[in-house]
């Protein structure tokens, strides 16, 4: 049997996503910067997707910027916020995704202040921490804090962050590649100045994402040519995977309220297992309570022996599972997981964590099979 438990990483595109992407594909291959029929063609199909996309958050289409994902997006915004709009001084946390955390690093060699917010050991951020750092800071600030932790699942209180910068005329950027299109975001009535997101995170393409940019910020070109995303990201636009994204968020929002309630279900069924299973076993932040993470998945912390830990997720590879260490981005790294390093005790540490994401396509039956092939494992 094959399984995948890895949706946090990349998931399996939706049928339907692929074929509109075949029929774009297929038919309809002009340039969209072309003045002739072809291109107005795709020019259509780029603009239609766009007000798809920009609907499904009560935001402008305008407002919408395409870009190659996620990294692409934070850079994008993390970097146009201190050139182009004075900000000095970035609140974030440590426990945000590297293409966040690199910026940082960059911005903070060119003299940018950069500050963390305590995080607990639940993984959710002190928020009372945050309103003291807004209050204090003298500069202009920007507050760079992701909506869903994409190692421990942990949901950021994005109504209580956006009211705080707000009040303190911060700008306020969220990193939502693992909320957009599990979640619903109303950017009408949250005050979030920029938002990224990814395609390849709701059953869309990958290479694909866009960037939220609120009306008037005054961001510059990111990169520079021809005059596409009105001047912001210069390049011919990927017509197929901007048509599938669209289809695929479109999807993502049609069925959220039942393919939520039959991840959640899923999940309660493999937490509920672990528990019965595997004496002593733990879960990570606090991916184990509902109103606090992400129903997409699990970070289980399991009291295995050393000789046995090495080589867990190698056995459950060899027997067709995919689950992770953490971030996918990292998972050739031998530091370990800078989320978990973050949040658990040395003690903890030294047993073995997994990081297993569901999606609608995964089912009990698979469940089993993974808890069946895991004791086998650690009782061999």
């Amino acid at each position: 049997m094959n399984v995948y438990f890895d949706n946090a990483a990349t998931s399996p595109l939706r049928p339907e996503v692929i074929q509109s992407m075949h029929e774009v594909m297929q038919g309809c291959f002009g340039n969209p910067s072309s003045t002739h029929g072809f291109g107005r063609t795709a020019k259509t199909h780029i603009e239609s997707a766009r007000k798809s996309i920009a609907a499904h958050f009560n935001a402008l289409p305008q407002e919408i910027v395409f870009t190659s994902g996620g990294t692409e997006s934070n850079n994008m915004l993390l970097r146009a916020a201190v050139e182009d709009l004075g900000v000095q001084t970035i609140i974030s946390s440590k426990i945000e995704h590297h293409a966040v955390l690199h910026t940082l690093d960059h911005l903070a060699k060119k003299g940018i202040e950069i500050l963390y917010v305590p995080i607990h050991a639940n993984g959710q951020i002190c928020y009372t921490t945050l309103q003291e750092m807004l209050a204090s800071c003298t500069t202009r600030v920007l507050v760079s804090l992701m909506h869903v932790n994409n190692e421990i699942g942990t949901v950021l209180d994005l109504p209580r962050v956006s009211k705080m910068c707000q009040e303190h005329e911060a700008l306020f950027h969220t990193d939502a590649v693992q909320g957009v299109g599990h979640f619903e975001i109303d950017l009408s009535a949250l005050p979030i100045d920029f938002l990224s997101a990814a395609a390849h995170k709701f059953h869309g393409p990958k290479g694909i994402g866009f960037s939220f940019v609120r009306r008037n910020t005054g961001i510059k070109p990111f990169i520079l040519g021809g005059g596409q995303e009105r001047g912001l990201r210069a390049g011919t636009e990927s017509v197929h995977n901007i048509v599938g994204m669209a289809k695929a968020l479109e999807l993502s929002y049609a069925h959220l309220a039942e393919e939520s309630q039959q991840i959640s279900v899923l999940k309660a069924y493999a937490q509920s297992a672990f528990q019965k299973h595997f004496e002593g076993v733990r879960f990570n932040g606090c991916c184990d309570q509902s109103t606090q993470s992400t129903y997409t998945l699990l970070n289980v912390n399991l009291p295995i022996q050393k000789d046995k830990s090495a080589l867990l997720d190698f056995h459950l590879d060899l027997n067709g599972i995919a689950c992770s260490k953490g971030s996918a981005c990292q998972s050739g790294a031998s530091t370990g997981s800078h989320v978990l390093n973050e949040i658990l005790t040395e003690d903890q540490l030294k047993y073995p964590s997994l990081r297993f994401s569901f999606s609608i396509f995964n089912t009990q039956q698979e469940v089993d099979y993974l808890i069946s092939t895991m004791k086998k494992f650690i009782t061999a």
